[in-house]
C-alpha cells in the first residue's frame, strides 16, 4: 500500500493515468475524437505543470 502511495505522488503516474484513459477510455463519435485527446493531453500538461519534480538524494 504504500507504493502505491508513493508512486500517486508522482507526476509520471498522473500523466500516465490521463494519458492511458485518453487512449483506451471511452469510445466515441469520430467528431469528438479530436476533443477527447485535446482534453487528454491538456490534462498531462496539468499535471506536470501542477506537481513537482521528485527529488531523491
Amino acid at each position: 500500500m504504500a507504493y502505491l502511495l508513493a508512486r500517486l505522488k508522482e507526476a509520471s503516474t498522473w500523466r500516465g493515468i490521463a494519458l492511458l484513459l485518453t487512449a483506451f477510455g471511452i469510445q466515441v463519435a469520430p467528431e469528438v475524437q479530436d476533443a477527447v485527446i485535446s482534453a487528454g493531453v491538456a490534462v498531462a500538461g496539468a499535471v506536470g505543470v501542477l506537481f513537482p519534480d521528485s527529488t531523491k538524494g
